[in-house]
């Protein structure tokens, strides 16, 4: 018997069981928003039915490249439409995409949002010298924030992390504070909970450093943090200034993504929801 092959092959199990459980859970917390959107768009666009309002979520989503959860909470968040309008929000003023200097440029519609994340967690791990970090977005079902983007970090502290509440990590303060918050030593620093300190030590992080991305009018609107290997005595000034104009520029641009690419989305839902009114669809 070939044990370290049963071995391998019982932890390949084991991992593919695991990322079966996190994707179940994550269509869990967005099963139900998803099913709020549905019942909202069969009442307003007379749908015969759920499948028919899933459809028109989805090729809305699909046109305006949004996620459907996003997409979703946005639908439920935003003032009713005016029924006899073509427009949803007929005096709402355009404003032209921000600079973003780490990210690819923009194409027709725009730069797409996963991109600028996963451009943001790149430049964040070469500043901070490592290859372990995520991003987080606020959660505003739920309300605290959410892992959007990760590289580098175990299955178990992603599904730890998934999502965290206001108290209890770096992430978190940095979020209350709007301020850059670094921990030298993850085994000592009083910030975390003991559940926390033991899921990232578990993931081999021994320091980490969060940046809120802000907006002009100084919201969160998420995360990016940085996990390394090896205890630090603080981040230079110059690694500091760096990672503060990418919390900028990544806040900034995401705000105005959520008031133009998102918006523009809803209204093509809304067309959409006219021209289709009543008529039975099928998601592609």
């Amino acid at each position: 018997m070939n044990v370290v092959g049963d071995d391998g092959t019982e932890r390949e199990e084991l991992e593919r069981l695991r990322a079966e459980v996190r994707d179940l859970r994550a269509r869990a917390r967005s099963r139900p928003l998803i099913a709020q959107a549905q019942g909202m768009l069969r009442e307003r666009y007379a749908l015969p039915d759920a499948e028919s309002a899933f459809a028109l979520l989805q090729r809305a989503s699909q046109r305006s490249n949004v996620k459907m959860r996003t997409l979703a909470e946005a639908l439920l968040s935003a003032p009713r439409p005016d029924p006899r309008a073509t427009l949803w929000f007929p005096s709402r003023a355009r404003q032209p995409e921000p600079a973003v200097s780490f990210a690819p440029g923009a194409g027709p519609g725009g730069r797409h949002r996963g991109a600028v994340l996963g451009a943001l967690l790149s430049r964040t791990l070469d500043v901070t010298g490592t290859d372990m970090g995520n991003v987080q977005v606020p959660d505003p079902e739920y309300g605290g924030l959410r892992i959007e983007k990760h590289t580098g970090l175990t299955a178990d502290f992603v599904e730890f992390f998934g999502h965290v509440g206001e108290q209890g990590t770096a992430c978190a303060q940095a979020a209350r504070e709007l301020a850059q918050v670094t921990v030298r030593d993850v085994e000592t620093d009083p910030v975390f909970t003991e559940p926390a300190r033991a899921a990232i030590l578990a993931a081999g992080s021994r320091a980490c450093h969060s940046v809120p991305l802000t907006t002009a009018s100084g919201r969160c609107v998420g995360m990016v943090s940085a996990h390394l290997a090896h205890t630090v005595s603080g981040l230079t000034n110059a690694q500091l200034k760096a990672l503060d104009r990418l919390g900028t520029e990544t806040g900034r641009w995401l705000a105005w993504h959520e008031h133009t690419v998102v918006l523009d989305a809803l209204e093509h839902l809304h067309g959409l929801g006219r021209t289709l009114r009543g008529l039975r669809m099928r998601r592609s």
